[in-house]
């Protein structure tokens, strides 16, 4: 057995900072009132994330691109007959994580023009009618009992694969590495400070769309005539 360098530091940080969030919103959205404004700081936040993995996915380090662990048909029937060997995301881990970013981005995104009609108003609200505003806001709360259920199946598969399994997959992901065998020994590479710069400046870019860059100043309120 030998350790290899497995998952890079900015896709260990998105994975703990992307629980961190989604934790926070669902707290949040739960205990409503004054707290739906930090349940939109955390919906923005995931945006940010989810951007700045997509764009890791193709500048970042060989596990952490999508080429490397987008499964084909074939690698799910060999990993399902029990002969897959490979490093990164096994091909159903890697169907999950896609899962997982499609349904949190759907999520977060929806959530920037929704509206609960009494106090609370989506960033992004202005920019679709208010009968949009209706739809997305259903989709939205609707999509919630598809993320515990993922969040559920997520957790439930990292504990089989560590307790049962023996293959522990919470610690790479804190120290970013993993004891293999020799002949699965391949570093990872790539994903380098440029890479970095670039994924974060996607992010950046994301946020302010997502908080309205792109939307005109609202009207300003009529004067006060005093009447």
């Amino acid at each position: 057995m030998k350790s290899i360098a497995l998952w890079d530091l900015p896709t260990r940080l998105f994975h703990w900072l992307l629980v961190v969030a989604v934790t926070g919103s669902l707290v949040t959205v739960s205990l409503g009132g004054a707290w739906m404004l930090w349940h939109e700081r955390f919906g923005i936040a995931i945006v940010g994330l989810i951007s700045f993995r997509l764009a890791w996915g193709v500048l970042g380090s060989t596990y952490s691109r999508f080429l490397h662990f987008i499964p084909k048909p074939s690698a799910i029937r060999v990993y399902l007959k029990g002969d897959w060997q490979g490093l990164g995301h096994n091909p159903l881990g890697a169907l999950s994580v896609l899962a997982m970013l499609v349904l949190l981005g759907f999520q977060a995104v929806t959530g920037l023009f929704a509206t609960d009609a009494i106090a609370f108003n989506g960033p992004l609200y202005r920019a679709v009618s208010s009968d949009w505003n209706d739809t997305i806001t259903s989709w939205h709360k609707f999509t919630e009992w598809f993320i515990y259920g993922l969040i559920g199946l997520h957790i439930a598969s990292v504990l089989f694969y560590t307790l049962v399994k023996k293959d522990n997959l919470i610690t790479p992901m804190v120290s970013g590495r993993k004891k293999v065998e020799e002949t699965q020994a391949e570093e990872r590479a790539g994903g380098g400070p440029l890479a970095f710069v670039v994924a974060l400046a996607v992010a950046a870019f994301a946020v302010w769309v997502a908080t309205g860059g792109l939307l005109s100043p609202p009207p300003p309120p009529p004067p006060d005539l005093g009447w």
